[in-house]
């Protein structure tokens, strides 16, 4: 057996976690390749590939990338204000398939009753295209009560809750943590919760409609426009967002 097949065999086996033996056998001859049931056995074995029972116990990174179009995730970030010396909370949900953003809120005090609150209005605001997803990822954190969970079930949305102390379980929401400070609030004084809230709007339609993303191929969550193509010999015009903190970049007119 040539090393291409081989490697066909091995790949049709890892990214089909259910698929035995039969199946993989049944899937060549599809693309014109007639290997025996044995062969494929024997082969698996040597990579070290365990058979289709064993080989769909999926991991949860395995199940994050399966269901990403599904889930969502949320949770809180604060700011420490520069004037009004107060810690400000921000209140959050990121689509894990897209890496849209939404800001639910902004507040100084995020007990349970104002987080089902925002997380009313963020079902309200989705409408009809709350159907398209069946999870939501939080911590256990206070803000998040037995009625929080409720809202989201009504929705036929199940919410999962992290293992405690294992940020890494909730790490799309975490990275756009990372990412907001990194870009945004680790790099500009925040005078006070209206100045925030202003900040914020500006950087998540920023993040949302301009900003590439690794994830996505370089592009946007939604992208406005068509992507420029930079090999045609044009001019690109920058724009400054915030005072030039961040830079978006589009094809002159």
């Amino acid at each position: 057996m040539d090393g291409e097949l081989a490697d066909l065999i091995g790949r049709l086996a890892v990214e089909n976690p259910s698929w035995g033996y039969v199946r993989i056998q049944g899937e060549l001859r599809k693309l014109g390749r007639r290997v025996s049931r044995a062969t494929i056995q024997r082969l698996l074995r040597l990579r070290r590939i365990p058979p289709a029972p064993q080989r769909e116990r999926a991991t949860w990174r395995q199940f994050l990338r399966t269901q990403a179009g599904t889930v969502l995730a949320c949770d809180f970030l604060h700011v420490d204000c520069a004037v009004t010396l107060r810690r400000v909370y921000v209140f959050f949900v990121i689509e894990v398939g897209t890496r849209y953003v939404h800001v639910l809120g902004v507040t100084t005090n995020p007990d349970g009753s104002w987080t089902v609150q925002a997380a009313r209005n963020f079902l309200m605001d989705l409408g009809e295209h709350a159907d398209r997803f069946r999870f939501l990822i939080r911590d256990r954190a206070g803000q998040f009560t037995g009625v929080f969970d409720t809202v989201f079930n009504a929705a036929g949305i199940e919410v999962i809750r992290t293992p405690p102390r294992c940020p890494r379980a909730n790490a799309h929401a975490e990275r756009w943590v990372r990412t907001l400070r990194g870009e945004l609030t680790d790099r500009m004084l925040i005078f006070g919760q209206r100045h925030l809230r202003h900040v914020l709007a500006e950087y998540v339609k920023h993040y949302n409609h301009s900003r590439p993303h690794r994830a996505l191929n370089l592009l946007p969550p939604r992208p406005p426009a068509p992507v420029v193509d930079l090999d045609e010999q044009r001019r690109v015009r920058r724009r400054p967002i915030l005072g030039g903190l961040i830079n978006e970049y589009e094809r002159a007119a």
